[in-house]
């Protein structure tokens, strides 16, 4: 359990620096998110991704874990989207952060220390990011980048070739520098002390930027203050916090046969809260973050008794 609250704990704290940085510097907010959201986007956060996936050995996760991510992830978005386009008649473009909201995985800054504390093993983080960032990713934000093409059409009458928009939003930073790690990680090679250094600083100062720059976007803010959101809020918090885990559950133990401290470790990464990366992907690409933020508060609040839940039945 000490994985569990160490995890959380360092969150809320640097969630905690954001919001009271707003809360005294009101009148610079604007500019410190101005700032650094592009900055996390471009920089910090591919060099995160980078460091990671260059120091994993992949042969132990891509086998089996990966495969189980992305099932259960495209699972669990898919149940969003259908419940959201056929029952609440949602827009395409609100539909598709919804269901990024419902399956998108916080491995990178909770599930680090849960998974090394609570299964001993970096192996259930590092198959989530896979997932995420070479195949989950790449696809929402070209749904995200249709929606803003179709935006730019109906406003001005000029948009971007679609070839164009699509290779954009595949070949984003995050994307790029995940596949170039990967790369380092099969090919073993390594970058000389003088260059890895910098990224690795780089790298580390990515989560908590990111986690103050969610801070900031709380304060003056009433979760669930905007009626029209609430369902959708509802829909994907209950998806992503009670439904994704079972459906990790389901497909790792019976369609790939886990079971023990493996099966604990998957069912583990599926309960943990949604990631503040889509509340970055969709500023980044001018969707309202309400309901993405929205999400992010509410499964980061109710996440801690889910995982401890699924830890007391299968540890």
């Amino acid at each position: 359990m000490e994985g569990v609250l160490l995890g959380f704990g360092v969150v809320l704290a640097l969630v905690a620096v954001g919001f009271g940085a707003a809360a005294l510097l009101p009148q610079q907010t604007p500019a410190m998110q101005k700032g650094l959201t592009p900055a996390i986007y471009y920089i910090t956060n591919p060099a995160l991704m980078f460091i990671l996936l260059a120091e994993t050995d992949l042969a132990a996760v891509i086998g089996v874990y990966t495969p189980i991510a992305l099932i259960t992830a495209a699972l669990a978005g898919g149940l969003y989207a259908l419940v959201a386009r056929l029952v609440l008649r949602r827009s395409g473009a609100r539909t598709a952060v919804g269901a990024m909201a419902a399956s998108y995985v916080n491995a990178g800054n909770i599930g680090i220390p849960i998974a090394l504390y609570a299964v001993g093993s970096s192996a259930p983080v590092v198959s989530v990011l896979l997932a995420q960032l070479l195949v989950i990713a790449p696809v929402y934000l070209s749904l995200f980048a249709w929606s803003a093409r179709n935006r730019t059409a109906a406003n001005d009458g000029a948009t971007a070739p679609l070839g164009r928009t699509l290779v954009k939003s595949i070949a984003n930073p995050v994307t790029v520098a995940t596949a170039a790690g990967a790369l380092m990680s099969v090919t073993g090679l390594h970058l000389p002390e003088v260059l890895w250094t910098p990224v690795e600083m780089l790298g580390n100062a990515s989560i908590p930027m990111l986690l103050m720059l969610f801070g900031m976007s709380l304060y003056g803010q009433k979760p669930l203050s905007e009626r029209r959101v609430r369902a959708d809020v509802a829909l994907g918090s209950i998806i992503k916090l009670a439904l994704m885990p079972l459906i990790a559950w389901a497909v790792a133990r019976f369609l790939f046969g886990v079971d023990g401290v493996q099966l604990l470790g998957v069912v583990i990464m599926a309960a943990l809260p949604t990631a503040q990366n889509v509340f970055l992907f969709s500023s980044q690409f001018g969707i309202r973050s309400t309901l993405v933020r929205d999400i992010i508060l509410l499964s980061s609040l109710l996440s801690l008794p889910a995982v401890l839940l699924v830890a007391l039945l299968l540890g």
